[in-house]
């Protein structure tokens, strides 16, 4: 992601202040992409006006795009200093429009709005939200209604102690993506990795067993290989947090302590079965947080709505 060359923001039709798009503009004048304001709209009672012809339906429908292309258009007269213009769909699924879009017209990067909870002032994440987290090809950044403070922080979730060559792999876009960003907003990075409490039933079962000990060994393992990862990219063993915990647990507390306002993790991408069964690690951990977020895929991942 160290060349973002094109933007997608997801523009929400509910909402006087796009979040989405004012992100989308900071970062495209700090690396010099084109954006596009991206709509995707849809009204069933158009599709069921039977009294009209095929023809007339589609006129309609074609006005209410042009209407909605307008109001993008005036939103963005007054942006200036980059390459940005508008596209509206007519699509009855927006996550479908939306990742179909990445695919076709090569996005770099996907920006949208989150959703608040009016009483908690904690961030909901949609349906729309969760789908692109699971299959959009593109790094999707979702983001709240505040600006990336001067002098911030941001934070990188790493699976530093792994046999899986994938999860290594994404290990290293998460940190050198989240570098990347930090450049950009002038940003402290930490690294922070989870480990496993000591399981209770071995402890009951093997009366020779030291809880304690092992709790050590893996707390010491855990530590090495993140200090190795982090070496790796020039960061510093004190900006590197291993806590025993589940991540879903962890990482949001060490976001909120850390005040940081992005957490940077890498999602598998497994829908249907799979996801049902097995779950997924980072969506637990996305559901709990309440900041931004920028969720990455593998390398070589393929979106379920490719052809």
């Amino acid at each position: 992601m160290d060349k973002i060359k094109r933007i997608l923001a997801v523009i929400d039709p509910t909402k006087a202040q796009q979040d989405s798009l004012q992100r989308a503009i900071t970062l495209a004048k700090k690396t010099g992409a084109e954006v596009t304001a991206f709509l995707s709209i849809y009204d069933f009672s158009y599709e069921m006006t039977t009294m009209l012809s095929k023809d007339e339906r589609e006129a309609m429908r074609d006005a209410v795009v042009k209407d909605r292309e307008a109001w993008i258009d005036e939103i963005l007269q007054n942006v200036n200093g980059i390459n940005i213009h508008s596209q509206v769909l007519w699509h009855n699924r927006p996550y479908e429009a939306i990742i179909k879009t990445v695919i076709n017209d090569g996005y770099d990067l996907v920006v949208k709005g989150t959703h608040q909870h009016d009483t908690l002032k904690s961030v909901i994440f949609t349906p729309t939200d969760w789908h692109l987290i699971r299959k959009c090809p593109a790094p999707v950044l979702l983001v709240k209604d505040q600006d990336w403070p001067a002098h911030g922080h941001i934070l990188a979730a790493v699976n530093a102690v792994s046999d899986n060559d994938q999860h290594l792999e994404l290990n290293k876009r998460i940190i050198s993506d989240a570098q990347f960003i930090c450049q950009l907003a002038n940003a402290k990075l930490s690294l922070v990795n989870t480990y496993p409490a000591t399981p209770v039933n071995i402890a009951i079962e093997i009366p020779e067993f030291n809880p304690t000990q092992y709790n050590e060994a893996v707390k010491k393992h855990h530590e090495e290989e993140t200090f190795a990862l982090a070496a790796s990219f020039s960061i510093s063993q004190d900006d590197c947090i291993v806590k025993e915990g589940l991540p879903e647990d962890v990482i949001p507390m060490v976001a909120k302590d850390k005040k940081s306002e992005l957490v940077v993790i890498g999602t598998v991408g497994r829908t249907g079965i799979s996801a049902a069964l097995i779950g997924n690690t980072a969506e637990h951990v996305i559901d709990s947080l309440d900041c931004d977020v920028l969720a990455l895929k593998p390398d070589g991942y393929k979106s379920p709505l490719e052809n």
